[in-house]
């Protein structure tokens, strides 16, 4: 069984902050699953796990707040004795602008605390994970960049980021699947070099918002508005059915 853990804060305060993209990815598989509504809460987390695509996945939402995380995830795996190669977390990153994935086999926990609550308590970092691009903090000069980082994963994702942020959500999603069917090193060579189509056409990033005007010449929609991305079959934001 292949293990998903997706890193985030409990509470309605920190729900849908950039903070808790990895729950956000975890919700949008189990939207796919069908396992929605079925999660069990234990030793510190929320998991559900079953059969789908062929693959037989747990998806894991730590419960401890960020920075205490990794006592959720060796909890897990002591458990269901998983090795670290069958684990993938997945996390925000703020070096990353919104609309970026990057799958790694190993590496350091950087200025993340839930990887570095991870790696402690696991003593390893040698387990994949998958990082989210949110967006680079403004910076403010009363406050230094790390006021600025903490204020700016603790937000939420603005209007504007909302048609990006789906397609990021699907995107991370499918990226999740590939890694638990073809491991790390197939999934990040097409996934790491991904890049959400409203990211790439620059002023045509919000073309989902602005609706089907901006985007007819580069998505061709249908007569009710559905138009095909490199994530799947998606409908336009505000657009109008014709008679």
């Amino acid at each position: 069984m292949k293990i998903v853990v997706g890193l985030g804060n409990p509470g309605q305060q920190y729900d849908r902050t950039r903070h808790n993209v990895g729950w956000m990815v975890l919700d949008r598989l189990a939207e796919r699953a069908g396992w929605t509504g079925h999660a069990r809460a234990r030793d510190a987390a929320a998991t559900v796990h079953g059969r789908y695509a062929g693959l037989d996945l747990m998806l894991v939402k730590p419960t401890t707040y960020m920075n205490l995380s990794g006592v959720a995830v060796r909890k897990v795996l002591a458990r269901q004795r998983a090795p670290l190669e069958d684990v993938l977390v997945v996390v925000d990153d703020f070096a990353l602008p919104l609309g970026r994935l990057r799958l790694r086999e190993r590496g350091s926990a950087g200025s993340h605390n839930g990887l570095r609550s991870i790696i402690g308590e696991l003593g390893s970092e040698r387990f994949a994970r998958l990082r989210v691009g949110i967006g680079l903090p403004e910076m403010r000069v009363e406050g230094g960049m790390a006021r600025a980082a903490r204020d700016h994963v603790l937000s939420r994702f603005q209007p504007t980021e909302q048609a990006l942020l789906e397609e990021v959500l699907d995107a991370a999603a499918e990226a999740v699947e590939e890694w638990a069917r073809d491991g790390v090193s197939r999934a990040a060579n097409r996934w790491n070099s991904w890049q959400a189509a409203a990211h790439e056409t620059g002023p045509a990033a919000a073309a989902d918002e602005a609706g089907p005007a901006a985007a007819a010449d580069e998505a061709a929609p249908d007569e009710q508005g559905i138009v095909r991305r490199r994530t799947g079959w998606r409908k336009l934001l505000g657009w109008q059915e014709r008679e």
